[in-house]
């Protein structure tokens, strides 16, 4: 039987009166898969509970910083006692340097500013590497997203792409001319860009494993490759790990290849895990790089609630609960449900390829390896949308676009992966039967 949904249908509406497509960001609207978009009242462990009393297995995790699951008791523990000392003060505090210790311990950067969200942390990296450099040229890749950034939305995966258009109305030409847009895994491509306009090039920013366009890993030696073009030409090399930092490993997409291959980025930015569920974000890397932000140099950066002690309490209590056990956790749930997935979608007949990076994984309707943007492009939106929504009426709710990562927690347990497995057959033959009708 079809869910009752009439309490966020009825919130949707009030939500539509008051507020840009009734959403505060665009996938959450449904657009993309139709239907009427969960409202969501609580969450707790593995779950989501809407305002109709319906429950769901959570595959988005709060699009990736619920790494414990949700309302996990110390970390809730640790907000309300922060909590209880006042909200914001406006004046350095304590946890926000412990939080910056536990960071530069756990990953390739030696300092660290906070901001509030991780285009924040995106923006104000690329200021710094003009800063520092003296440069104006930006390289990207297309199909990786670096947050809302006026020079970086050209070609930029996820919501863009799920609304199927480029870039976005006001943004001026001005503003992305001196943005470069290659395509990913491409070294060619690479290695021509740097040889027209490698002295005027400032840096180049990747996303440290695509996870915007759904899950597309770095060609083995692809990121030693981007960090040793950019040091070649004296441009910095950004890697952004708002997503995949804390998330794909415990020291984030470089703990899989750059702290074994020998290598670290310039610059570094990070969010989600790191904040714990609340707003905030961050950006870091080499001593005298960060250096030049003011007050020590001449490139500034600020935010009123940068820093704010509730964020970095959630945030420090986070990361210092994710221990190995928590990944190795994530880990095998993750393999279970990405398997099982492709087992039941091979066995509907619907071409498809699972693709991961630690403990992030995603499924495109598309014939495999997915390697870049174009590939990405190829997965079938009515397959999915009829399999997102079989999925959903069995209680299992996955992101609303086909070009998302699916993450799990350490509190999926055996009966959450249990709901989602006796699901995944199911939406695979509705997929297979939209894609036929297709």
């Amino acid at each position: 039987m079809p869910l009752d949904t009439a309490a966020s249908a009825e919130l949707f509406e009030r939500a539509r009166a008051v507020t840009p497509g009734g959403v505060n960001s665009p996938v959450r609207a449904f657009n993309a898969v139709g239907g009427t978009p969960r409202f969501i009242r609580s969450a707790a462990g593995a779950w989501l509970t809407d305002h109709d009393g319906n429950e769901y297995v959570d595959l988005i995790c709060s699009w990736g910083p619920m790494l414990l699951g949700h309302a996990h008791p110390e970390v809730l523990a640790a907000v309300q006692a922060a909590v209880a000392r006042g909200t914001s003060y406006g004046t350095p505090t304590e946890p926000e340097v412990e939080l910056a210790e536990e960071i530069v311990a756990r990953t390739s950067v030696e300092r660290v500013r906070f901001v509030s969200s991780g285009t924040e942390a995106t923006m104000s990296a690329i200021r710094l590497a003009r800063g520092f450099t003296g440069r104006d040229v930006v390289v990207k890749f297309a199909g990786c997203y670096h947050g809302h950034v006026d020079a970086l939305l050209a070609s930029a995966g996820s919501g863009l792409a799920t609304f199927a258009v480029p870039g976005t109305p006001g943004v001026p030409a001005s503003s992305t001319e001196l943005t470069l847009v290659l395509p990913y895994n491409d070294r060619a491509a690479v290695e021509k860009v740097f040889a027209e306009h490698g002295d005027r090039i400032a840096c180049l920013i990747t996303e440290a494993a695509p996870g915007n366009m759904g899950v597309v890993p770095p060609e083995p030696g692809f990121n030693a490759f981007l960090a040793e073009t950019c040091a070649r030409h004296g441009a910095l090399f950004v890697s952004d790990e708002v997503m995949t930092g804390f998330r794909a490993s415990r020291q984030g997409q470089w703990g899989l290849d750059g702290a074994v291959e020998g290598w670290r980025p310039d610059l570094v930015t990070f969010g989600k895990v790191m904040g714990g569920g609340f707003p905030a974000a961050a950006f870091g890397g080499r001593a005298d790089v960060m250096g030049h932000l003011a007050p020590e140099g001449p490139v500034y950066q600020a935010g009123t609630l940068s820093g704010n002690p509730i964020a970095t309490t959630a945030g420090l209590a986070t990361l210092r609960l994710a221990t190995d056990e928590v990944y190795d956790h994530v880990g095998r749930a993750a393999e279970v449900v990405k398997t099982a997935a492709a087992e039941a979608l091979a066995a509907a007949g619907v071409p498809h390829t699972v693709q991961s990076t630690g403990t992030m994984f995603s499924v495109f309707l598309t014939e495999g390896p997915v390697r870049d943007f174009e590939d990405a492009s190829r997965t079938s939106a009515a397959g999915y949308a009829a399999f997102f929504h079989a999925m959903l009426e069995r209680h299992v709710y996955l992101p609303p676009s086909a070009y998302e990562t699916w993450f799990l927690s350490s509190a999926h347990d055996d009966r959450a992966v249990s709901t989602v497995l006796d699901a995944l057959p199911h939406a695979a033959r509705a997929a297979a039967a939209a894609m036929d009708g297709a």
